[in-house]
């Protein structure tokens, strides 16, 4: 979808800083940055406070703003604008995850769950709950390579299933059963996942 002229205005307003242009363009895409927040929280099994997506939101709104709106100046207007915010959102959003997720210390008692990674529809709980990388690393070793490289790339990484086609040289609709066919390996009995008896 190309640039809308709503959005081209709002762009254009807010790279030479007129008055109210950075609040107008917070307020028409805090509702899409909430979303990628929430999504990539929920996929991961992440338990947010809502102090936490402020915090969020308030780094990917930061990032936007770097260097004199750097990143909004490389927006080339070959999608809608949206698409641009959404991809820099998640970006943002899915490091600082995996920063709390590897060192606990800063992010309280958030940790994701290695029942993410086998089932992301599953929330974490105390006996299912991993505050440390090797262990989800160790649980991807169960994997073949494109495999394992797969579900590092969508769960850990954030990245969309275009972004890991093109990564793997694979077709961007192989990708979801790829990613279905690991899990249920993941399932079998032996997996790191199991709860004690």
């Amino acid at each position: 979808m190309p640039l809308s002229e709503i959005d081209r205005n709002l762009l254009e307003r807010c790279l030479a800083s007129k008055p109210l242009a950075w609040e107008d363009f917070v307020d028409r895409f805090m509702g899409l940055v909430t979303h990628v927040i929430n999504h990539a929280a929920e996929t991961r099994s992440i338990r947010l406070s809502a102090a936490d997506r402020e915090d969020l939101a308030a780094e990917v709104f930061l990032a936007l703003l770097q260097d004199d709106y750097a990143a909004l100046r490389r927006f080339r207007g070959l999608s809608s604008l949206a698409t641009y915010i959404t991809v820099i959102a998640r970006r943002v959003v899915v490091r600082q995850l995996v920063s709390t997720i590897t060192n606990p210390a800063h992010g309280g008692e958030q940790a994701t769950s290695v029942s993410s990674l086998i089932d992301p529809s599953r929330r974490s709980s105390p006996t299912h709950r991993v505050s440390d990388m090797d262990q989800v690393r160790r649980l991807l070793t169960r994997l073949d390579g494109v495999e394992a490289q797969a579900m590092q790339m969508f769960h850990l990484e954030g990245r969309s299933y275009e972004e890991i086609g093109h990564s793997l040289g694979m077709p961007e609709n192989s990708v979801g059963p790829m990613l279905s066919r690991a899990r249920t390996k993941l399932r079998r009995p032996g997996d790191d996942n199991q709860p004690a008896a």
